[in-house]
This record gives structure tokens, C-alpha cells and sequence, in this order.
């Protein structure tokens, strides 16, 4: 999960954290063809990359910030608005809402937020979020 505080300068950061990035953009891009040839240009183990690679972000610089959420939620009347209306109050905006069908009382939700807007930090809004009547988990997936 993304730090409550801003990181102005990357200088006070482990550089393994870098190369997870560099990594990943070596796979998605398609230079490599697996982790571990990614891993292996980079200079990283596979076990640092599989521990960070979903705990690290490049920030986009050009079209905003996006952020996945994802929420286990009570599958009761009001539950998906009031966490709609918090978004709303923090600044959110939805782009993508993904609902799967209610199973045991519970519905696995999705969003996709532009967060450029925001004046808190991702971690204060999914730390309010948690707090909500009726949503039983809250977290980050993937920032951009």
C-alpha cells in the first residue's frame, strides 16, 4: 500500500524499488520474455520483484493519476451509495465501477478512480473507506 506521506525525492528510497519498476516496464513493454529475464537485466532476485511489484508505482505525468480499488461489500440497500458519496467528498473521481453478483451476502466491487483531484492521500481515502457500514475489505490494486 502507498505511504500516508509524500516522497518529494526518491534519493532516500532502497533502489531495488526502482528496478521493479524498470522490470515491470521491461515485461510489459515486451523486451523480455518472462520475470526472470527481466529480473536478470535489471539486477534484481525474483523473490525482491515478486515482494514489491504490486506495492510500487510510476506515476503518470500526463493524463492524471488512476487508481483500482477493490472492495468485499455487504450486499445490503445503501451500502455501494454511501461508498459512492465518500469518493464524491474526497475528491474521487469514478471512472470504471465493476459489481460481480452478490454470493453469501457479499459482492466483490471494482473501481477505477481518476485521484488527481483529491487534496488526501489513496491510503486516508481506503483507510475511510474500511471504516464504512457494510464494507468488510478495502485495498489498493494498482495505481498509474
Amino acid at each position: 500500500m502507498l505511504t500516508k506521506y509524500l516522497i518529494v525525492s526518491k534519493e532516500i528510497l532502497p533502489t531495488y524499488y526502482d528496478k521493479v519498476i524498470e522490470a515491470r516496464n521491461l515485461i510489459d513493454s515486451g523486451k523480455v520474455e518472462n520475470v526472470s529475464d527481466a529480473v536478470k537485466a535489471v539486477g534484481i532476485s525474483r523473490s525482491t520483484y515478486y515482494k514489491y511489484k504490486d506495492h510500487v508505482f510510476s506515476p503518470s505525468t500526463q493524463f492524471g493519476r488512476k487508481a483500482t480499488l477493490s472492495f468485499v461489500l455487504d450486499h445490503k440497500k445503501g451500502v455501494l451509495s454511501h461508498l459512492l458519496n465518500l469518493m464524491a467528498e474526497e475528491g474521487a473521481n469514478i471512472l470504471t465501477i465493476s459489481q460481480d453478483i452478490p454470493i453469501h451476502q457479499r459482492a466483490i466491487v471494482n473501481m477505477t478512480i481518476d485521484v488527481l483531484d483529491m487534496q488526501n492521500s489513496l491510503d486516508y481515502l481506503v483507510d475511510r473507506l474500511k471504516e464504512l457500514d457494510g464494507v468488510s475489505k478495502a485495498k489498493l490494486l494498482a495505481i498509474e
